[in-house]
């Protein structure tokens, strides 16, 4: 029986990375070359949102570029990936009891396409994306996605994008270099031994987790993607940090692989 695919959260950060190439991006591309191609991809984005739980169904999906003030070249990029409806419903199926509406007017926003531009390049892997319900809690989260697990014996890659830590008012524009700051560096630290020793609960329940949780997650939506991604945790299924670093002092890079 083939191995099941992977599951990846990435630390996308800023949008630049798209055009740009750093360690992160170059870890990005290592990714794509070091796995098997995927049948098609379930992306979970954090800036997909809101008030429902939505899954894109489009055949073409639209390139987003749900930003402003970048320079114009980052708005001209294209990810021009086929969507896959079939798909689509087959989550809808797989999520039940959960309400999950097929949406057309959605595409694939940052948060998906500055990330695969690098993983798969070419373009040409199948492309849905599932959005984050804003009413619920992370263990709703949490819970949902298990249900997804199948999917990686079909041959679906399974991504979060997203950042474990997301601080924007704490962020240093314009400073790149600076060293990242002791509270972000400590949960990323004390994420990184519950990810290692499997231990989901207090992730799940990261209100708990003190004054440095509350620094690195101000709000719920870059966060959440993870616990997409780790639920998909199988026994004895390795746990890595292909890609890892903080932008700004307060945005962590680290990208989680299950598998």
């Amino acid at each position: 029986m083939a191995k099941p695919m992977p599951a990846i959260f990435f630390g996308h950060g800023n949008p630049m990375n798209a055009l740009q190439s750093n360690d992160w991006t170059k870890a990005w591309s290592a990714i794509g070359s070091s796995i098997p191609k995927p049948k098609s991809i379930v992306c979970v984005s954090a800036h997909w949102y809101l008030s429902a739980t939505l899954v894109t169904a489009p055949e073409r999906p639209r390139t987003i570029h749900d930003f402003g003030g970048f320079p114009r070249e980052l708005y001209e990029i294209k990810y021009p990936a086929p969507g896959d409806p079939e798909l689509a419903n087959r989550v809808r199926e797989l999520l039940a009891p959960v309400r999950v509406e097929l949406d057309i007017r959605w595409g694939l926003d940052h948060g998906t396409w500055s990330v695969l531009c690098h993983v798969f390049p070419d373009a040409d892997v199948p492309v849905i994306q599932l959005s984050i319900d804003d009413t619920q809690p992370a263990e709703f989260h949490y819970e949902t996605a298990k249900r997804l697990s199948s999917l990686r014996d079909e041959g679906v890659l399974i991504i979060g994008s997203g950042n474990l830590v997301h601080n924007l008012h704490a962020y240093a524009w314009g400073r790149q270099q600076i060293e990242p700051l002791d509270w972000a560096v400590r949960f990323e630290e004390r994420a990184r031994e519950l990810l290692l020793t499997g231990a989901h609960d207090p992730l799940i329940a990261y209100e708990t987790l003190g004054r440095d949780a509350t620094l690195s997650i101000p709000t719920p939506d870059h966060y959440l993607p993870l616990l997409y991604v780790i639920a998909q945790m199988r026994e004895g299924e390795p746990i890595s940090f292909p890609a890892e670093g903080f932008d700004g002092g307060s945005v962590s890079m680290l990208s989680v692989q299950i598998g």
